[in-house]
């Protein structure tokens, strides 16, 4: 670590500094030099540090917070979609029609056309789209839009045709192609058959990959993220390619993101052949957790459930348990972290018994626990029996509030009297397990105070259901800010982040209201008006 400057470069003052360290948990001011927070304390204790060069911003009574950490953002993919069509702000199908139209007549025929994001549980009429219909607003380019789950796709005959997918194609292993009464794919993919579009697709080239992440980037400072970990999709073939995007980015000293990039599980026996671990790498750029997947999403029908849902059966495991127990006790035997996407509540029923498991084995052999815990992803819903067994197990839990505003109509209609299981914040935080958050982008918005507010209210911006849904799992605010900051940062063992003491990156968020006190329905209207990384001010709005 370099020597700390003679006198600060930068100090914010007159605000309210919410540290994260229980010893001296609020200051007014922080004093930076270089990339490192210098010290901390009362006004007068921080400004008489300054020297004549040292820059001052008054704060003006502003809260202060560790930079967010997005522990599951599908940053590769987000951040190429959003040069797509936006499809989440759409009330209805129609609107969507209109909108491929739209998209269609600006582009040269032939070219494809992607989007992402339309969530038909939350229009005026819930139908899907179909291929017929993307046909007549699009009928000379191939189209493919996801549902905003990312576990259901929606193509056209073009996009079909170039994928070779009709009648007489089988369904994918762990993947479904619906089919209307005469047997023809209705353009409707669930989970791995959307690969068998997403395949003829060709891939960007580095320098738009590269582009891609710089404006990415610029968005998530907006929001006041300093910190991602970029996740793999199920049978993930654009690994490779985001690695070396973050490497040269980091090579060429222009990454602005602590990331930690997760390895396909598809790709075991490569990675540990490579002595890879998790955590590898360094203060900017590290190697995460290798990902599985046991089962699907809600809205694709594709979760695993103990009880069958309302409209759908059981939904569907994307492994054989048997298969993920047999790769996690490799992974954790060659020193690497886990991370296990789950929603439904038998895939989390099942997940509880692996890891029980292997914490048994472990213990009769006496091996060390892994150097930075295995994650569950998700846990969207978990029975309360299974969630107590978590008091026992050396994992992180990775939830994302946000998609809960997302899930709201949706559950209620296919899962009935067990919502209340569903996005459980309460009770998990209760197990005393580490519960991080995050956003899923793109399934939601990268934004973590609309987080926050899911998960202290648990109603959307516009105040509905009035009195919460599912209110007994309610946290505080002070919780839900934790799992955005210190706890991702001591899971995985980032000690130089996640709280703002000296000694630490300066790397933080000035919000401007003080979410840890005002009324919980006034969460929405706060903004982050300035975001610091290692040091500099990256993103500025006062």
């Amino acid at each position: 670590m370099a020597p700390f400057p003679s006198s600060p470069d930068l100090i914010l003052f007159n605000g309210t500094i919410a540290t994260q360290n229980s010893r001296q948990p609020i200051v007014q001011a922080v004093a930076i030099g270089k990339d490192i927070l210098m010290a901390v304390g009362r006004d007068d204790e921080v400004l008489c540090l300054a020297g004549a060069g040292t820059h001052k911003v008054d704060l003006g009574g502003r809260l202060v917070v560790p930079g967010f950490i997005d522990t599951h953002i599908h940053f590769y993919e987000w951040a190429l979609k959003r040069q797509g069509v936006r499809l989440d702000d759409l009330t209805h199908l129609e609107g969507l029609l209109e909108r491929l139209h739209e998209s269609a007549a600006g582009r040269p025929t032939g070219q494809w056309i992607m989007g992402q994001g339309w969530n038909e549980s939350d229009w005026t009429e819930p139908r899907m789209p179909t291929r017929d219909l993307l046909d007549r607003a699009a009928p000379h380019h191939p189209v493919l839009l996801w549902r905003c789950d990312l576990h259901l796709a929606v193509a056209n005959s073009a996009a079909l045709k170039l994928a070779r997918i009709d009648a007489g194609t089988p369904d994918p292993a762990e993947g479904r192609i619906e089919r209307d009464h005469a047997g023809e794919p209705t353009g409707i993919l669930r989970e791995l058959a959307i690969n068998l579009v997403r395949e003829v697709v060709t891939p960007p080239q580095e320098e738009q990959i590269l582009e891609a992440f710089d404006d990415a980037t610029k968005a998530l400072h907006r929001r006041g993220v300093t910190g991602i970990h970029d996740v793999r999709l199920m049978a993930d073939r654009d690994g490779a390619r985001a690695l070396g995007a973050f490497h040269k980015l980091d090579r060429d000293d222009r990454l602005a993101l602590r990331t930690w990039v997760t390895l396909p599980g598809d790709h075991l026996a490569d990675i540990i052949s490579l002595g890879l671990q998790t955590g590898f790498g360094n203060d900017r750029l590290r190697i995460g957790h290798v990902k599985f997947f046991s089962d699907g999403g809600m809205g694709a029908r594709t979760a695993w459930m103990i009880d069958p849902f309302t409209d759908a059966g059981r939904g569907m495991p994307l492994m054989d348990m048997a298969d993920l127990a047999d790769k996690v006790r490799r992974a954790d035997d060659a020193g690497l972290s886990v991370m296990v996407h789950a929603v439904g509540d038998r895939a989390n029923r099942e997940l509880v018994n692996l890891f029980t498991e292997l914490e048994s084995r472990r213990s009769r052999s006496g091996r060390p626990r892994p150097f930075i815990p295995h994650r569950v992803e998700h846990m969207q819903m978990i029975r309360p029996e299974d969630a107590d067994r978590l008091r026992h197990l050396n994992l992180a839990l990775c939830v994302t509030p946000s998609n809960m505003v997302l899930d709201m109509n949706l559950i209620d209609r296919v899962v009935g009297a067990k919502a209340h299981w569903t996005y459980a914040f309460r009770r998990l935080i209760d197990t005393g397990a580490a519960v991080m958050f995050s956003s899923d982008c793109p399934v939601c918005d990268p934004a973590p105070l609309t987080a926050i507010h899911a998960a202290v209210t648990r109603q959307r911006a516009d105040g509905t259901p009035v009195n919460g849904w599912h209110p007994q799992n309610r946290i505080t605010a002070a919780e839900a800010l934790r799992a955005y900051t210190a706890t991702p940062a001591a899971v995985h063992r980032a000690a130089h982040i996640g709280m703002i003491v000296p000694g630490k990156k300066a790397d933080l968020a000035v919000v401007s209201e003080n979410v840890l006190s005002i009324r919980p329905e006034s969460i929405p209207d706060a903004r982050v008006e300035m975001t610091l990384f290692d040091g500099r001010i990256v993103y500025r709005k006062f």
